[in-house]
Formats: C-alpha cells, sequence, structure tokens
C-alpha cells in the first residue's frame, strides 16, 4: 500500500508540474509549429518524404531547384522579445552538412524580406538548432526615427529595401506564415531527418536585448527620444553601451600605436614564409615571376613568383573608407560631429550618390562622413594616410595573412614601401538586358560592343599591375545576377529588339529552327516573323522552350566569360583571371566560368565550405572572395550575414571556416570580407555590419585576430596534411 501511495502522489506531482509547464509555455510564447505527424502538409520543393512517428526524413535531390526541401506553413505570433525557433534535426549522411533555414511572414513574397540562417551539422549528428529571431522591441518613439541602416540598436532589424524614411522591423513575427528547411546546390541527393519544430523563449546570447552595460548608468531602453539622441559618439559608437576596446579619448587611441606594435614584433611573420608569403619549405615549383596554378597529389595550388606553392590568405577592402556613412537627414545621431569647414576634418566629408538600396536609393545624392578616416587622422595626426597604409602591411604580416584581396586601396597594394601580394578589380561594362532582374542590377549585355570596349579600358587603366610580380590576378564584376538555368535567355527575350543580346538569340534560333513556323511548332508560339520575334517582348512557356533558352544561356555565359579572357590573354597574359565572384550562380554559369576563366571565385557566406565541390566533370581551382561572421558584443548593431553569440565564437568560426578550406581540395585561397567594420550608422545601401578584422576606431578585435594568426601561421601544414 505505501508504494502505492507512493506512485500515487509522484503521478500527481508530475502531473501538476507539466500543468504548471504547459501554462508557463503558453505564457511565455512557446508553441510547436511542426510534428512528424504534420507530414502530409508540408510544401515539398525537389526531394522525396519518407514519414515515420518520431521524424521526418527529407532526401534533398537538387536536379530541378538550388534549393531543395521542405516548407510548413501555418500562422503563427513569435513577437514576443527574446524568442527562438528551435528545429530538432539530424544529418543523416557519412559527412557534415550544412542546412538552411528560412522564416517568413505573409507579406515575404510580396517585400522579398525574410530571415535565413544556417548551420553545419556533423555526421550523423542530432541536434537542437536554436535560431534566434532578431529583437523587435524599441519603443514606437525611437523606432520611428531609425532609418537607413540594416539594424538598430541591440539588434533590432529595419526595412532596409524600403526607400522611405519610416522605419518598419524587415519580418513581421506577429504573422509568421512558414518555415522552410532546405541545403543549397547539393552536388548530390542528401538526406537529413526533422523531429520537430517549436518556438520557444531565447537560450542563445545572440538575441539577448541588452548585451553590455549602458555606459550612461540608464538602460537605453528605457529612455526618452531626446534622452536617446544624438545616439553616436565623435568616433563613430554607439553612445548608450560600453564594451572592451571601446575608444574613450584621443589619448587612449593614439596609445594603442606601440602597444600594436610590441604586438608584431612578439608575432612576426611566419618562419617558413618567402617574401610573398608562399611555402618556401614546400616542394619547390618553376619559378615564372608571375603566380599561375598548379595540382598536386589531388590538392590546387597558386604558385608564387618564386616557384613556391601559395594559399591566399587574405582581406578585402584594406583601405580608409569601411566606416563612412550618410549623414544627410540623420545629423540629430550624431554628437560631436566636425563642422563642414573644420580645417582639420573637412577633408573627411563627401558627396555620395551610391545607394542601390534602402532610403538613400531614392535621396540621391546625399552627404557622408568618413569615421574611418577621421579616427586614423585621430590617432597618427598629419601623415595619417601614409602611416595607416604601412599599419596594414605590418598588420596583415603579423597576423600571417598574405594577401591584400578585393576592394582595396591601391595606394596602399601598389605604393607604400612594404609589399604584400594583391588582387585587383576589373569592371566590364555595357548596355544592360534590359528584360533581366538582380539583386545589385540588371545583367550586362556581353554582345554590346562596348562590353568589350569597356573591359579593355579598364585594364589598361590598371597597367602598373600587370607586370608587378605582386599581382596575382583580377576579379571582374562582382555578383552578378545570373539567375536560374533559362533566366538570361528569358531575359533577353523580355528586352527591347534592339538589344544586342536578343538580336543574337533570334540569329541562333533562325539559324537553328531555319523558318519561324519550325519553331513555332515547338514552343507553341504563333510569331508570324522572325522580326516580330524580334519585337515581342512575351516570354514563352519555359516548359515548351526550356531545352533553347538553357542552351542560350550556355551562349551568354560563355561570351562574357570568353570576352574577358581573351583581352586579359592579350593585355596581361601573366595575370590570373579570377572569375566574376558567384554569389549566385547556376551549373551553366559556373561550367563557362571554368571554362575559361584560370580560378573560379565565390562569395560563399556559409559557416562551412569543407564539402564544397564543382559539377561533375568540372576541375578548377577555387577562391572564396567574401566571407564573413559577426556579433552584437561590441556594440554594433547588425552581424552581417552569418551571426555569431560573441567574440570568442566569431573567431572559432573563423578558424573552422579557413580550415575546412584548407583541407578541400579546390580552395587555394579565402578572403575575409572586409578589413574595417562598417559605419554604426551604415554605408549607403544600409549595411552596417559588425565584419572587421579592426573595429571603426582602428582597433584589432583581438579574439578574432587570434584566429586568423593561428589557422594562418599553420596553413602550409593544414594544406598538405602534414
Amino acid at each position: 500500500m505505501k508504494s502505492n501511495r507512493i506512485f500515487a502522489l509522484t503521478a500527481f506531482v508530475l502531473s501538476a508540474a507539466l500543468a504548471l509547464a504547459s501554462r508557463a509555455n503558453a505564457a511565455s510564447g512557446a508553441f510547436s509549429v511542426y510534428e512528424p505527424s504534420q507530414a502530409d502538409k508540408l510544401d515539398i520543393k525537389d526531394s522525396q518524404v519518407e514519414s515515420l512517428p518520431d521524424r521526418t526524413v527529407v532526401t534533398a535531390q537538387g536536379k530541378k531547384y538550388n534549393w531543395p526541401g521542405v516548407t510548413i506553413h501555418g500562422n503563427w505570433d513569435a513577437s514576443r522579445p527574446q524568442t527562438s525557433v528551435y528545429v530538432t534535426i539530424k544529418n543523416m549522411e557519412d559527412a557534415p552538412l550544412t542546412v538552411c533555414c528560412r522564416i517568413d511572414d505573409v507579406n515575404s513574397t510580396k517585400t522579398q524580406r525574410w530571415h535565413s540562417v544556417s548551420k553545419q551539422i556533423k555526421a550523423k549528428d542530432k541536434i537542437v538548432w536554436e535560431i534566434p529571431l532578431p529583437n523587435q522591441s524599441l519603443s514606437p518613439e525611437i523606432m520611428d526615427k531609425l532609418f537607413a541602416m540594416r539594424g538598430g540598436p541591440g539588434g533590432v532589424r529595419i526595412n532596409y529595401d524600403s526607400g522611405q524614411r519610416a522605419a518598419t522591423a524587415s519580418i513581421d513575427f506577429t504573422k509568421m506564415e512558414s518555415v522552410w528547411l532546405f541545403v543549397t546546390q547539393p552536388a548530390q541527393p542528401v538526406r537529413f531527418a526533422v523531429f520537430k519544430i517549436e518556438v520557444a523563449p531565447s537560450t542563445d546570447a545572440i538575441n539577448q536585448s541588452e548585451v553590455n552595460e549602458s555606459a550612461s548608468g540608464k538602460s537605453w531602453r528605457s529612455m526618452t527620444v531626446d534622452e536617446f539622441f544624438p545616439m553616436i559618439d565623435v568616433y563613430g559608437q554607439f553612445k548608450h553601451e560600453d564594451w572592451p576596446g571601446k575608444t574613450h579619448s584621443d589619448e587612449e587611441l593614439k596609445g594603442r600605436v606601440a602597444q600594436e606594435q610590441a604586438d608584431w614584433n612578439a608575432n612576426p611573420r611566419p618562419e617558413c614564409w618567402d617574401k610573398f608569403g608562399g611555402w618556401a619549405d614546400g616542394p619547390k615549383q618553376e619559378a615564372r615571376g608571375h603566380f599561375y596554378t598548379v595540382k598536386l597529389d589531388g590538392k590546387w595550388w597558386l604558385v608564387d613568383p618564386d616557384g613556391n606553392l601559395f594559399w591566399s590568405h587574405g582581406v578585402d577592402c584594406v583601405g580608409m573608407g569601411n566606416a563612412t556613412t550618410p549623414v544627410t537627414d540623420r545629423e540629430f545621431y550624431f554628437e560631436g560631429l566636425p563642422a563642414q569647414d573644420d580645417p582639420n576634418f573637412k577633408q573627411f566629408y563627401a558627396t555620395a550618390g551610391w545607394a542601390p538600396h534602402n532610403y538613400y536609393s531614392t535621396h540621391c545624392p546625399f552627404k557622408t562622413f568618413n569615421f574611418t578616416a577621421a579616427n586614423l587622422y585621430r590617432k597618427f595626426g598629419d601623415g595619417w594616410y601614409k602611416q595607416a597604409g604601412e599599419e596594414a602591411h605590418a598588420r596583415l604580416e603579423s597576423w600571417a595573412m598574405n594577401t591584400i584581396a578585393n576592394w582595396s586601396d591601391k595606394n596602399i597594394y601598389l605604393y607604400s614601401s612594404r609589399k604584400t601580394p594583391y588582387v585587383a578589380t576589373l569592371h566590364a561594362g555595357a548596355r544592360q538586358i534590359e528584360g533581366s532582374a538582380g539583386y545589385w542590377g540588371k545583367f550586362t549585355d556581353p554582345f554590346d560592343p562596348k562590353f568589350a570596349d569597356s573591359f579593355r579600358r579598364s585594364l589598361i587603366n590598371m597597367k602598373e599591375t600587370t607586370d608587378d610580380p605582386y599581382c596575382i590576378g583580377y576579379f571582374v564584376n562582382n555578383e552578378m545576377s545570373w539567375g536560374d538555368d533559362t533566366s538570361l535567355s528569358l531575359g533577353a527575350l523580355a528586352s527591347p529588339a534592339d538589344q544586342p543580346t536578343k538580336i543574337a538569340f533570334v540569329s541562333w534560333l533562325r539559324e537553328k529552327y531555319k523558318t519561324v513556323d519550325a519553331l513555332n511548332r515547338v514552343w507553341k508560339t504563333s510569331y508570324e516573323s522572325w522580326d516580330a520575334l524580334l519585337e515581342s517582348q512575351t516570354v514563352p512557356d519555359k516548359t515548351l522552350a526550356g531545352n533553347d533558352l538553357r542552351a542560350f544561356y550556355t551562349v551568354i555565359s560563355e561570351k562574357y566569360f570568353q570576352t574577358i579572357h581573351e583581352i586579359m590573354q592579350e593585355l596581361a597574359p601573366n595575370k590570373l583571371d579570377l572569375g566574376c565572384r558567384f554569389a549566385w550562380g547556376n551549373d551553366l554559369a559556373i561550367r563557362a566560368c571554368a571554362k575559361y576563366c584560370d580560378v573560379v571565385s565565390f562569395n560563399r557566406y556559409n559557416r562551412s565550405i569543407a564539402n564544397f565541390k564543382l559539377s561533375e566533370g568540372v576541375d578548377k581551382p577555387c577562391i572564396i572572395g567574401e566571407f564573413h561572421f559577426g556579433a552584437l558584443d561590441r556594440g554594433m548593431f547588425h552581424t552581417g550575414l552569418v551571426p555569431c553569440k560573441s567574440q570568442a565564437d566569431r573567431a572559432q568560426h573563423y578558424e573552422n571556416y579557413v580550415r575546412g578550406a584548407l583541407e578541400n581540395p579546390y580552395w587555394v585561397g579565402t578572403h575575409w570580407f572586409q578589413y574595417g567594420s562598417q559605419a554604426t550608422t551604415g554605408r549607403g545601401d544600409g549595411e552596417n555590419y559588425q565584419i572587421g578584422l579592426v573595429d571603426l576606431v582602428d582597433t584589432p578585435y583581438k579574439e578574432l585576430i587570434q584566429a586568423v594568426r593561428t589557422v594562418g601561421r599553420d596553413m602550409y601544414n593544414i594544406r598538405s596534411g602534414k
């Protein structure tokens, strides 16, 4: 009887505890989004789904769609502060797998705004993946005055696509509509299992509303508008918080010069490097006096001018303007902003007109202030520009980085007394394909004669680099709108009759089909003549015209890469053609690039690229043009594209990413984006990311630099398998 009473009492306590937990979950906003019993409600994209009692197994194919996976739709309110989505998921593969999650609200399709993150999961590992939702808890009075930034204080997200001043959250989490789990462009089918998806209070520090103590002693979240503004101090930092490394005075800033020089002396360049940063102790290759590529023991390498194997460990945007920010209409943000006629600081004001997104896209031109340069002036005084350039070379050498990468200051990589290998940026411009579309704009028309002329002029203007042994090669253009494997052909057909690519496409069709009637039979169209096809801007059915659309897509992309490569062979035959830095791409575009370029380049904002593969039958060296990680524990408003919990977490991600690239046979380098963090209040398009190796006051992020050094000093051992 005693044991029965104990059992009954235990059952009663457990029942009560469960009831209390249920009420607590309801009060805290916790709820279920997906259970395996709901498998029949999944929206399946190019995948196969196996429904089991405790899990849903997804086999993502990727044969017809670049982002295969599954989506659960519903109507949920996840707007409470410090809330996360929790996905219980298992990688069913024998190798690490990167899974992506996209969360949409009811307006995402219309606004093109969503919350998207990725996670690398170890082989056969089952995890609970916490996805913090951006904090949206600022007062309406303060939110009303925040605009032209992608993130606001505490990490609040702002509608950065709007050309209007009103700041609205980028996603309305009161109307969360879907959760999409997917993988990106798998080389072969991959499997993962979903056990459940739920929303509950956050445990992740990345989503905490206030990670630092207010510098004023009063929480800035309880301030009035008049107390809150101005919110930016004289150095460009958030005024209302304090953090390790924050600059409080000019004297403190100047004192860091000697401290950092002592750090360089304690951490000299790796002993195994030659003067270019190549592997002096490695297997010798032919010394050609310039960089080239080679494949050894199944791994791609660069070779430096002295014939030593070289792996490009670099950083973008080495220069003096990373924290340049618009001030027009936002003067009230800034405390102690120098007068425009101040003899010492007027040089840091400028007028700008680049703003492809955000408020300033409809308010050009606008006035800017360069906090990076102003702080370097405060740090070094007269002669600041030259000293900062020399400092950059010394830093990279001590940090075990051997490349000044894209978007960097020509004066630093060409004219400083110190030398570091570098890449340069060229441009091939022309009329755009008017029927095309993309994030950064329409696609450049490679059939326009001005395309080749433009690129030729761009290369001639860089003639100082064409025989410089320290120049590795050139990237051309950036993150172009390649779309899917029919998009450029469809864009051509949607363009006016005088579009050069459209004229070329109709000529190609005419040669293939001979008569327009033959084309009409295949496409199920009713063009009366070839001229009528030229005049029409109505696109055909992709399923009927798909073979021709894909075939001519290859013609367009090969025309693009071939034109550039032939001019490079003529004017700069000793420099590497490094491609176009794919942020988006498809198999046809990447194959065309690999056919003509020496190296295929990608901007990959993932947590790992260790498992990257090119398409079957394609074997070319590849390089990362951009990647980064950021956190909210140093006073910035946005983590950047790949968020981390802290500076320590950010450093660990860096080391893991680069190590994974070193162990992958395709990669010949990684270039971090970027040298200095962006302005707290954003650049012209609103980007205000905590993504620098140094902050906007030119102070290195110590945790990240240690990781850069650690992997950089050991990179040749890692690459060679030692």
